[in-house]
């Protein structure tokens, strides 16, 4: 049977898991899924290849449109290969604290950066991703990723499974750094709902900006800038 993928966004996926050796504890196995074998080497392929498939499918993203995200990096990478094999523009909001490496990147796929004051952190490149859609929303359409239901929705329909199958259900606890929150909540939907299995899903979160600890904890929420790119 012929597998011809449509276009690189599809080829996202069935990333392999690894069994960790060296740190392991004595009778504890810890399995590492390496996401960096996605097509645009990261876990945020999948959203940024599903949240333009959900836009697409609704309507709300039309062919000459440009898509404009505000984003630390990762997922503007995600977005880039898609809109890129799909026909779209892409303008990103994002710090200029961000690695000159990663723009370099995000430039060769073909991306249009617009950098925020690095002081200002996400909340100052959201801020200008909401100013250019509202000031022409025919021609911009945001993802939104820290609030599109497509986020979490894709890792409940292929990351999430794909950890099941390849463990034959045998995992006790789910790790993840936590940016947007889709992948933790994805995958812990599918083992805990679909699967029925009362996984531990562990948040990782950078000490300098601990928002979910002190989410839980009632107090007020500080994020800060600290320098782990990607989550926090």
């Amino acid at each position: 049977m012929s597998r011809i993928y449509a276009d690189n966004a599809h080829s996202i996926g069935n990333t392999p898991l690894v069994q960790i050796n060296r740190i392991a504890p004595r009778g504890v196995t810890i399995l590492a899924k390496i996401e960096g074998r996605n097509p645009g080497y990261s876990v945020k392929c999948r959203i940024g290849a599903n949240m333009i498939w959900d836009a697409e499918s609704s309507g709300r993203l039309k062919p000459g449109m440009t898509i404009v995200e505000p984003t630390s990096g990762n997922t503007g990478i995600g977005l880039a290969f898609v809109a890129a094999a799909r026909g779209y523009k892409l303008m990103l909001t994002m710090p200029a604290s961000m690695s000159i490496e990663r723009r370099k990147v995000l430039k060769a796929l073909g991306a249009e950066l617009v950098l925020t004051e690095a002081a200002k952190g996400m909340k100052g490149a959201i801020a200008k991703a909401e100013e250019l859609l509202a000031g022409n929303p025919g021609k911009y359409f945001m993802p939104a990723q820290f609030e599109n239901p497509a986020n979490p929705a894709i890792h409940e329909k292929t990351t999430g499974p794909e950890i099941w199958a390849d463990t034959d259900g045998a995992i006790d606890v789910l790790v993840a750094g936590v940016g947007t929150g889709g992948t933790i909540t994805g995958i812990s939907r599918y083992i805990k709902h679909t699967e029925g299995k009362p996984i531990l899903s562990v948040a990782v979160e950078p000490d300098g900006s601990p928002i979910i600890t002190q989410a839980m904890a009632g107090e007020t929420i500080t994020p800060s800038q600290h320098k782990i790119q990607g989550i926090g």
